[in-house]
């Protein structure tokens, strides 16, 4: 959702900056805005991947043990990880 969020502040700011030709009498700069909104997306966009990106880090653990009553070796191997596609 925040690459989204990126993405649709640099376009809204792309257009208030390019698109848009309004007089407002000099009080609002759109102009100004419009950088303002793109360096915002831009921001918010890499900070998003970061996130992304760092999230997808899995740890593996392998245990191996002998059983005391049977006295066989048992392995047990055990995966963490946070993306759920995995």
């Amino acid at each position: 959702m925040g690459i989204g969020t990126g993405i649709a502040l640099f376009v809204v700011g792309a257009i208030l900056a390019f698109a848009v030709n309004l007089d407002l009498g000099g009080v609002v700069n759109l102009a100004l805005i419009g950088y303002i909104l793109m360096g915002a997306g831009v921001v918010v966009f890499f900070i998003s991947l970061m996130f992304v990106l760092r999230r997808r880090q899995s740890t593996a653990t392998t245990r191996t043990a002998v059983d005391p009553a049977s006295g066989e070796q048992v392995t047990r191997s055990t995966r963490d990880t946070n993306d759920p596609l995995v």
